[in-house]
C-alpha cells in the first residue's frame, strides 16, 4: 500500500460532516466515516513506518481529562496528539477550580483557548459520562460561536458509560488485518462474553462497543453473559438493528459454551451488571459510603457464583478448529498471575500475547485518525501533502 491508494479509497467517501465534529458514539457515524478512520490510521501508520512526519500542527494543545485510571487509552490519546503536532496537557480536576465549584461551562472555555482536541474518559457511572462529554461539547460550541474561542475543540470520546469508540475501533482493525480485509470478516463469529473477574465494578462500554460496532460489518456476534448481567437496552437495539442492514446477526445467550462453539473470535470480558452500576450511581449521588460498601459485597459474592465463565484452554478447543483469535482489551485478569482466577488461564493469553499486544498497537492510530479527519477540511489532499512534502519524523 502507498498513500495514493489510501487517498483514492478516501475520496469515494461522504465524509463532510466529520470536518469540526465530535467522535462520541461509533454508531452515530455513518459507515463511510467508520471506513474513513481505518483507512486515516493505517495512512498515518504507513507514513510513520517510512519516516515521514505526520505533523499536521505547528503548535497547539490535545487536552485531555481521565475521570478513571488509564494507561492504554491515556499513552495512546499522548501518542495521537504528538504524532500531529499538539502537545497533551492533562486535566486534574484535584487541582483546578472544579474543586471550588467552576461550572462545567466555564472550565470548558478555560482549558480550551488554545487547544484542537479534548479527549475525555468518563465511564464510572451510568448516565452520567456521556452526558458529560456532551455538556463540554456544547459549551465549547457555545464559546466558538461567541467569539471567545478561535477554534472549536474537537470532543474524542476515550471511553463512557455507553461505548468506548477508540477501543471497539481498535479492535475492528486488528481484525481486519487479521483476515487480510473488511469483505473477509463478513459470516466470521466473535462471541462477546463475560468472564469472571475477582473485581465487580468493570464498565459496561466495552462489551456495548463491541456489539454496537461489530454487527456493522456482517459478522455474527453473539453476546453472552449469565443471568442478571445484561448491558443497556439501548445497546442491544443498535445491535440488532446493524445486524438486520449488515446482512449478519445478533444472538444472545446465557451459556458461555454455546458462544464459543465454532466461533472465529472470542472476546472474554468481565463487567458489572447494568443494574447494579445504575444503583451505584445513585448510591454515590446520595453519598451513601455504606451502600456502597454493600452493593460492593453483594456483587462479588455474586461474581463468585459464576467462576466457571472463564476462556480455558477446554473452553478454546470450542472454537473453530480450536484457533479463534483471542481478544482483549488489556489488562486481562489472568488466573494464577494477576489473580487467583480470572477471565483467561495462563497458557491462552501467553499464546496470543503477540497479537494483543498489536491489538492494542492500533489505538494511537485510530485516535489520530479521528482527530485528523475532524480538524482536515479535505483529508485526502492533507495526506498527499503529507506524502509529497516527505519532512522526516527522525534525522
Amino acid at each position: 500500500m502507498n498513500i495514493e491508494s489510501y487517498t483514492k479509497k478516501l475520496e469515494t467517501l461522504k465524509l463532510q460532516t466529520m470536518y469540526q465534529n465530535d467522535f462520541l458514539l461509533t454508531w452515530e457515524k455513518t459507515h463511510d466515516e467508520i471506513d474513513a478512520v481505518f483507512i486515516v490510521a493505517d495512512a498515518l501508520r504507513h507514513l510513520r513506518e517510512n519516516n515521514v512526519s505526520a505533523r499536521i500542527f505547528d503548535n497547539g494543545l490535545a487536552v485531555s481529562n481521565f475521570r478513571d485510571n488509564s494507561t492504554r487509552t491515556r499513552f495512546s490519546f499522548a501518542s495521537a496528539a504528538n504524532l500531529l503536532g499538539l502537545s497533551v496537557q492533562d486535566l486534574d480536576e484535584g487541582k483546578s477550580q472544579i474543586a471550588h465549584g467552576e461550572t462545567v461551562r466555564e472550565t470548558a472555555n478555560m482549558i480550551s483557548f488554545m487547544a484542537d482536541v479534548i479527549g475525555i474518559r468518563d465511564d464510572m457511572y451510568i448516565g452520567k459520562g456521556n452526558s458529560y462529554m456532551r455538556e463540554v461539547s456544547a459549551a465549547v460550541q457555545q464559546g466558538y460561536e461567541d467569539g471567545v474561542l478561535e477554534q472549536r475543540p474537537t470532543l474524542v470520546n476515550l471511553q463512557c458509560d455507553i461505548d468506548h469508540p477508540t477501543q471497539s475501533m481498535a479492535d475492528m482493525l486488528h481484525i481486519i488485518h487479521h483476515f487480510g480485509g473488511a469483505e473477509n470478516v463478513r459470516g466470521k463469529k466473535i462471541a462477546m462474553s463475560w468472564a469472571y473477574s475477582p473485581s465487580y465494578g468493570k464498565p459496561l462500554s466495552v462489551p456495548q462497543g463491541v456489539i454496537g460496532l461489530m454487527t456493522r460489518f456482517g459478522m455474527d456476534v453473539c453476546l453472552a453473559h449469565p443471568s442478571g448481567y445484561e448491558v443497556m437496552d439501548e445497546t442491544m437495539k443498535v445491535a440488532a438493528e446493524n445486524a438486520s442492514k449488515s446482512g449478519g446477526s445478533f444472538t444472545k445467550t446465557n451459556e458461555m459454551r454455546e458462544a464459543f462453539k465454532d466461533a472465529d473470535l472470542v472476546y472474554p470480558k468481565s463487567w458489572a451488571p447494568f443494574a447494579a452500576m445504575e444503583k451505584r450511581t445513585i448510591l454515590y449521588g446520595d453519598g451513601d459510603d455504606a451502600g456502597i460498601k454493600a452493593l460492593e459485597k453483594d456483587l462479588l459474592a455474586q461474581n463468585a457464583t459464576h467462576k466457571d465463565w472463564a476462556c480455558t484452554e477446554d473452553m478454546m478447543k470450542l472454537t473453530k478448529a480450536g484457533k479463534a483469535l483471542y481478544l482483549h482489551c488489556l489488562p486481562a485478569d489472568i488466573t494464577g498471575v494477576s489473580c487467583k482466577e480470572g477471565e483467561v488461564d495462563a497458557s491462552v493469553f501467553d499464546r496470543y500475547r503477540e497479537p494483543l499486544y498489536k491489538e492494542a498497537g492500533f489505538k494511537p492510530y485510530i485516535i489520530a485518525a479521528m482527530m485528523f479527519l475532524s480538524k482536515c477540511e479535505d483529508p485526502a489532499k492533507t495526506l498527499k501533502f503529507l506524502a509529497e512534502r516527505k519532512l522526516a519524523r527522525r534525522i
